[in-house]
Protein backbone atom coordinates (compact mmCIF):
# COMPACT_ATOMS: atom_id res chain seq x y z
CA UNK A 1 0.00 0.00 0.00
CA UNK A 2 1.28 3.46 -0.88
CA UNK A 3 1.29 5.83 2.08
CA UNK A 4 0.98 9.57 1.96
CA UNK A 5 4.07 11.31 3.31
CA UNK A 6 3.36 14.65 4.94
CA UNK A 7 5.07 17.66 3.38
CA UNK A 8 5.58 21.19 4.58
CA UNK A 9 2.37 22.99 3.64
CA UNK A 10 4.11 26.36 3.51
CA UNK A 11 6.37 25.09 0.69
CA UNK A 12 3.45 24.24 -1.57
CA UNK A 13 2.10 26.70 -4.13
CA UNK A 14 -0.92 28.67 -2.97
CA UNK A 15 -4.18 28.74 -4.91
CA UNK A 16 -3.05 32.10 -6.34
CA UNK A 17 0.23 30.47 -7.43
CA UNK A 18 -1.67 27.68 -9.17
CA UNK A 19 -3.90 30.14 -10.99
CA UNK A 20 -0.78 32.06 -12.06
CA UNK A 21 0.77 28.82 -13.35
CA UNK A 22 -2.41 28.13 -15.31
CA UNK A 23 -2.26 31.61 -16.82
CA UNK A 24 1.46 31.92 -17.51
CA UNK A 25 2.60 28.28 -17.91
CA UNK A 26 5.46 28.41 -15.38
CA UNK A 27 6.08 28.61 -11.64
CA UNK A 28 9.14 29.43 -9.53
CA UNK A 29 9.15 27.32 -6.38
CA UNK A 30 10.11 28.12 -2.84
CA UNK A 31 13.28 26.53 -1.43
CA UNK A 32 12.55 22.81 -1.70
CA UNK A 33 16.09 21.47 -1.27
CA UNK A 34 18.57 22.25 1.47
CA UNK A 35 22.04 23.49 0.54
CA UNK A 36 23.42 20.11 1.61
CA UNK A 37 21.04 18.30 -0.72
CA UNK A 38 22.01 20.53 -3.63
CA UNK A 39 25.71 20.05 -2.88
CA UNK A 40 25.09 16.29 -2.79
CA UNK A 41 23.68 16.52 -6.33
CA UNK A 42 26.91 18.18 -7.46
CA UNK A 43 29.03 15.45 -5.83
CA UNK A 44 26.87 12.64 -7.22
CA UNK A 45 26.95 14.14 -10.72
CA UNK A 46 30.75 14.38 -10.61
CA UNK A 47 30.90 10.73 -9.54
CA UNK A 48 28.58 9.86 -12.43
CA UNK A 49 30.80 11.69 -14.92
CA UNK A 50 33.77 9.76 -13.50
CA UNK A 51 31.98 6.47 -14.27
CA UNK A 52 29.96 5.63 -11.15
CA UNK A 53 26.75 3.72 -11.91
CA UNK A 54 24.36 1.89 -9.60
CA UNK A 55 22.84 0.19 -12.63
CA UNK A 56 23.14 0.62 -16.37
CA UNK A 57 20.65 0.98 -19.18
CA UNK A 58 20.47 -2.21 -21.17
CA UNK A 59 20.32 -0.44 -24.53
CA UNK A 60 21.56 2.72 -26.21
CA UNK A 61 18.88 3.73 -28.72
CA UNK A 62 20.00 6.30 -31.27
CA UNK A 63 17.75 8.97 -29.76
CA UNK A 64 19.17 8.57 -26.25
CA UNK A 65 21.05 11.62 -24.94
CA UNK A 66 24.14 10.18 -23.29
CA UNK A 67 27.27 12.31 -23.01
CA UNK A 68 30.60 10.51 -22.59
CA UNK A 69 34.08 12.01 -22.06
CA UNK A 70 34.98 11.29 -25.67
CA UNK A 71 32.29 13.79 -26.73
CA UNK A 72 34.42 16.66 -25.42
CA UNK A 73 33.58 20.05 -23.90
CA UNK A 74 30.07 20.36 -25.31
CA UNK A 75 26.83 20.69 -23.40
CA UNK A 76 26.28 17.36 -21.66
CA UNK A 77 22.94 15.58 -21.51
CA UNK A 78 22.48 12.20 -19.81
CA UNK A 79 19.00 10.72 -19.89
CA UNK A 80 17.60 8.39 -17.21
CA UNK A 81 19.92 9.75 -14.53
CA UNK A 82 17.33 8.72 -11.92
CA UNK A 83 17.74 5.11 -13.04
CA UNK A 84 21.53 4.95 -13.18
CA UNK A 85 22.36 7.00 -10.06
CA UNK A 86 20.75 6.11 -6.72
CA UNK A 87 22.17 9.15 -4.86
CA UNK A 88 20.64 11.49 -7.42
CA UNK A 89 17.36 9.56 -7.51
CA UNK A 90 17.03 9.72 -3.73
CA UNK A 91 17.04 13.53 -3.82
CA UNK A 92 14.81 13.83 -6.91
CA UNK A 93 12.23 11.63 -5.20
CA UNK A 94 11.89 13.96 -2.22
CA UNK A 95 8.10 14.03 -1.64
CA UNK A 96 7.81 17.82 -1.73
CA UNK A 97 8.83 17.85 -5.42
CA UNK A 98 5.95 15.59 -6.41
CA UNK A 99 3.57 17.40 -4.07
CA UNK A 100 4.30 20.77 -5.68
CA UNK A 101 3.80 19.28 -9.15
CA UNK A 102 0.54 17.67 -8.07
CA UNK A 103 -0.75 20.96 -6.71
CA UNK A 104 0.14 22.79 -9.95
CA UNK A 105 -1.39 20.12 -12.16
CA UNK A 106 -4.42 19.71 -9.90
CA UNK A 107 -3.94 15.96 -9.80
CA UNK A 108 -3.89 13.31 -7.07
CA UNK A 109 -0.75 11.52 -8.27
CA UNK A 110 2.56 12.44 -9.86
CA UNK A 111 4.90 9.89 -11.39
CA UNK A 112 8.38 10.53 -12.69
CA UNK A 113 8.46 10.33 -16.48
CA UNK A 114 12.06 11.06 -17.44
CA UNK A 115 15.12 12.90 -16.14
CA UNK A 116 18.19 14.35 -17.78
CA UNK A 117 21.42 15.45 -16.12
CA UNK A 118 22.69 18.63 -17.81
CA UNK A 119 26.08 20.34 -17.73
CA UNK A 120 26.52 23.55 -19.71
CA UNK A 121 30.23 24.45 -19.81
CA UNK A 122 31.36 28.10 -19.43
CA UNK A 123 32.01 28.46 -23.15
CA UNK A 124 29.91 31.33 -24.59
CA UNK A 125 30.80 30.41 -28.19
CA UNK A 126 29.94 26.71 -27.89
CA UNK A 127 26.97 26.07 -30.24
CA UNK A 128 25.60 23.16 -28.19
CA UNK A 129 25.05 25.52 -25.24
CA UNK A 130 22.19 27.23 -27.07
CA UNK A 131 18.86 25.45 -26.61
CA UNK A 132 16.33 26.60 -29.25
CA UNK A 133 12.67 27.32 -28.53
CA UNK A 134 10.58 24.17 -28.12
CA UNK A 135 7.96 22.61 -25.90
CA UNK A 136 8.10 19.16 -24.34
CA UNK A 137 4.67 17.89 -25.37
CA UNK A 138 5.91 17.59 -28.94
CA UNK A 139 8.20 14.74 -27.88
CA UNK A 140 5.49 13.01 -25.83
CA UNK A 141 3.11 12.12 -28.65
CA UNK A 142 2.80 8.61 -27.18
CA UNK A 143 1.32 10.06 -23.96
CA UNK A 144 -2.40 10.47 -23.38
CA UNK A 145 -1.98 13.38 -20.96
CA UNK A 146 -1.86 17.08 -21.78
CA UNK A 147 -1.25 17.85 -18.11
CA UNK A 148 2.42 16.82 -17.82
CA UNK A 149 5.05 19.25 -16.59
CA UNK A 150 8.78 19.67 -16.14
CA UNK A 151 10.86 20.79 -13.18
CA UNK A 152 14.19 22.48 -13.93
CA UNK A 153 16.54 21.95 -10.98
CA UNK A 154 19.83 23.89 -10.98
CA UNK A 155 22.59 22.89 -8.58
CA UNK A 156 23.38 26.52 -7.68
CA UNK A 157 21.98 30.01 -8.08
CA UNK A 158 21.10 30.23 -11.77
CA UNK A 159 20.55 33.43 -13.74
CA UNK A 160 20.78 34.85 -17.25
CA UNK A 161 24.58 34.99 -17.18
CA UNK A 162 24.66 31.21 -16.76
CA UNK A 163 22.15 30.61 -19.56
CA UNK A 164 19.17 29.84 -17.36
CA UNK A 165 15.96 28.34 -18.69
CA UNK A 166 13.72 30.99 -20.27
CA UNK A 167 9.95 30.71 -20.71
CA UNK A 168 7.67 32.17 -23.38
CA UNK A 169 4.96 33.54 -21.14
CA UNK A 170 1.49 32.09 -21.69
CA UNK A 171 2.49 30.04 -24.73
CA UNK A 172 0.95 26.85 -23.29
CA UNK A 173 -2.47 28.33 -24.07
CA UNK A 174 -1.77 28.98 -27.75
CA UNK A 175 -3.49 27.21 -30.60
CA UNK A 176 -0.75 25.54 -32.59
CA UNK A 177 -0.06 25.66 -36.32
CA UNK A 178 2.85 24.53 -38.45
CA UNK A 179 3.75 21.51 -36.36
CA UNK A 180 3.70 18.45 -38.58
CA UNK A 181 5.67 15.24 -38.20
CA UNK A 182 8.99 16.96 -37.55
CA UNK A 183 7.90 18.27 -34.15
CA UNK A 184 8.16 14.78 -32.65
CA UNK A 185 11.93 14.91 -33.15
CA UNK A 186 14.07 16.31 -30.33
CA UNK A 187 15.39 19.85 -30.76
CA UNK A 188 18.94 18.48 -30.91
CA UNK A 189 18.00 16.79 -34.21
CA UNK A 190 16.32 19.84 -35.76
CA UNK A 191 17.44 23.15 -37.20
CA UNK A 192 17.44 25.88 -34.55
CA UNK A 193 16.39 28.58 -37.05
CA UNK A 194 13.40 26.45 -38.07
CA UNK A 195 12.33 26.13 -34.42
CA UNK A 196 12.72 29.87 -33.86
CA UNK A 197 10.52 30.59 -36.87
CA UNK A 198 7.93 28.05 -35.66
CA UNK A 199 7.69 30.01 -32.40
CA UNK A 200 7.25 33.34 -34.20
CA UNK A 201 4.72 31.82 -36.59
CA UNK A 202 2.63 30.53 -33.70
CA UNK A 203 2.82 33.86 -31.87
CA UNK A 204 1.54 35.66 -34.99
CA UNK A 205 -1.24 33.12 -35.45
CA UNK A 206 -2.37 33.66 -31.86
CA UNK A 207 -2.12 37.45 -32.18
CA UNK A 208 0.28 37.89 -29.27
CA UNK A 209 3.58 39.64 -28.67
CA UNK A 210 6.37 37.34 -27.54
CA UNK A 211 7.17 37.85 -23.86
CA UNK A 212 10.17 35.87 -22.65
CA UNK A 213 10.86 35.34 -18.95
CA UNK A 214 14.38 34.25 -17.90
CA UNK A 215 14.04 32.24 -14.70
CA UNK A 216 16.35 33.53 -11.95
CA UNK A 217 16.44 30.51 -9.66
CA UNK A 218 18.09 30.70 -6.21
CA UNK A 219 19.97 27.68 -4.90
CA UNK A 220 17.55 25.03 -3.63
CA UNK A 221 14.64 26.40 -5.66
CA UNK A 222 13.41 25.14 -9.03
CA UNK A 223 11.14 26.17 -11.85
CA UNK A 224 8.16 24.20 -13.16
CA UNK A 225 6.63 24.60 -16.60
CA UNK A 226 3.65 23.15 -18.42
CA UNK A 227 4.35 20.59 -21.14
CA UNK A 228 3.14 23.02 -23.83
CA UNK A 229 5.11 26.05 -22.63
CA UNK A 230 7.76 27.14 -25.12
CA UNK A 231 11.18 27.46 -23.49
CA UNK A 232 14.88 27.54 -24.35
CA UNK A 233 18.18 28.78 -22.95
CA UNK A 234 21.15 30.89 -23.95
CA UNK A 235 24.91 30.73 -23.62
CA UNK A 236 26.72 30.28 -20.33
CA UNK A 237 28.69 33.52 -20.05
CA UNK A 238 29.81 32.90 -16.47
CA UNK A 239 33.11 31.46 -15.29
CA UNK A 240 31.65 28.17 -14.01
CA UNK A 241 29.53 25.37 -15.45
CA UNK A 242 25.75 25.48 -15.28
CA UNK A 243 24.68 22.21 -13.68
CA UNK A 244 21.06 21.08 -13.56
CA UNK A 245 18.54 18.30 -13.95
CA UNK A 246 15.48 18.45 -16.16
CA UNK A 247 12.87 16.37 -14.34
CA UNK A 248 9.85 15.45 -16.46
CA UNK A 249 6.71 14.56 -14.54
CA UNK A 250 3.45 12.83 -15.47
CA UNK A 251 0.09 12.87 -13.76
CA UNK A 252 -1.33 9.56 -12.60
CA UNK A 253 -3.80 9.39 -15.50
CA UNK A 254 -1.10 9.35 -18.17
CA UNK A 255 -0.90 6.20 -20.28
CA UNK A 256 0.81 5.04 -23.46
CA UNK A 257 -1.04 5.59 -26.73
CA UNK A 258 -0.03 4.59 -30.22
CA UNK A 259 0.62 7.65 -32.36
CA UNK A 260 1.30 7.54 -36.09
CA UNK A 261 3.08 9.99 -38.36
CA UNK A 262 1.37 11.05 -41.57
CA UNK A 263 3.05 8.19 -43.48
CA UNK A 264 1.79 5.60 -40.99
CA UNK A 265 5.10 5.21 -39.15
CA UNK A 266 4.58 4.86 -35.40
CA UNK A 267 6.22 7.45 -33.15
CA UNK A 268 8.58 5.89 -30.62
CA UNK A 269 9.89 7.28 -27.35
CA UNK A 270 12.94 5.91 -25.56
CA UNK A 271 10.71 4.38 -22.88
CA UNK A 272 9.67 1.78 -25.42
CA UNK A 273 13.17 0.31 -25.16
CA UNK A 274 13.18 0.14 -21.36
CA UNK A 275 9.84 0.00 -19.53
CA UNK A 276 7.91 -3.19 -18.89
CA UNK A 277 4.82 -4.12 -20.90
CA UNK A 278 1.27 -3.80 -19.61
CA UNK A 279 -1.28 -6.59 -19.91
CA UNK A 280 -2.26 -5.37 -23.37
CA UNK A 281 1.36 -5.60 -24.50
CA UNK A 282 1.82 -1.84 -24.70
CA UNK A 283 4.63 0.07 -22.86
CA UNK A 284 3.74 0.66 -19.23
CA UNK A 285 4.35 4.28 -18.23
CA UNK A 286 3.78 3.32 -14.59
CA UNK A 287 6.75 0.93 -14.51
CA UNK A 288 8.12 1.53 -10.98
CA UNK A 289 11.74 1.07 -12.07
CA UNK A 290 11.61 3.87 -14.63
CA UNK A 291 8.46 5.83 -13.76
CA UNK A 292 8.09 5.65 -9.96
CA UNK A 293 5.34 7.43 -8.08
CA UNK A 294 6.70 10.60 -6.46
CA UNK A 295 3.51 11.71 -4.76
CA UNK A 296 -0.02 10.48 -4.17
CA UNK A 297 -2.77 11.93 -2.06
CA UNK A 298 -4.29 8.47 -1.54
CA UNK A 299 -3.32 6.34 1.44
Amino acid sequence: MTTTIPVEEDLLPSEADVRSYEEHGWYLSKKLFTDDEVDALVSASEAFYAGARDRRLGKRPSTLAYWEPSDGAVQRHNDYIHYESDPIAAILRKPIVGAVAARLARTDEIRLFQSTLIYKPPRPDEPSNLVPWHFDRHYWQTCTSDNMLTAFIPFHHCDEEMGTITMVDGSHRWKEIGGGDSTSRHFAHRDAAELDELLRENARYNGVELRTVPMVIPKGHMSFHHCRTYHGSGANRSSRPRRAISLHLQDGDNRYRRHLLSDGTPVTYNHEHFVRRAEDGMPDYSDPDFCPVLWTSNG
